[in-house]
């Protein structure tokens, strides 16, 4: 066991270097938006969810060709991606897809 956690802190991509911590605190941008799974689709921002879905996706596969491969990158990427195409399709099946119609105030009266 000794020599696994010190093979993860020597690591070229371990707790004792950037690139470790980075994806770390990244960690809080994907929790916030599962968090927000609980919002109605309406307050959902497009530029935001487009921002946290392609900083996903690109960041993943920039994560798979770095030496050394560093799969705490890649895991939250695919986080990111995942609750950012997620949260899309709810906004996007509300402003496009839904059956409720919004009504227009009345002018009548």
């Amino acid at each position: 066991m000794a020599s696994k956690l010190q093979a993860f802190w020597n690591h070229p991509a371990g707790p004792k270097t950037i690139h470790f911590w980075a994806p770390t605190f990244k960690w809080g941008i994907s929790i916030a938006n599962i968090a927000d799974f609980a919002k109605p689709p309406e307050k959902i921002s497009y530029p935001q969810q487009v921002a946290v879905a392609c900083t996903g996706v690109v960041w993943s596969r920039y994560s798979m060709v770095i030496t050394p491969k560093n799969w705490n990158l890649f895991s939250v990427n695919v986080a990111m991606a995942g609750t950012g195409l997620y949260q899309l399709s709810r906004k996007i099946r509300q402003d496009y897809f839904s059956d409720e119609k919004e009504t227009a105030p009345s002018l009548e009266g």
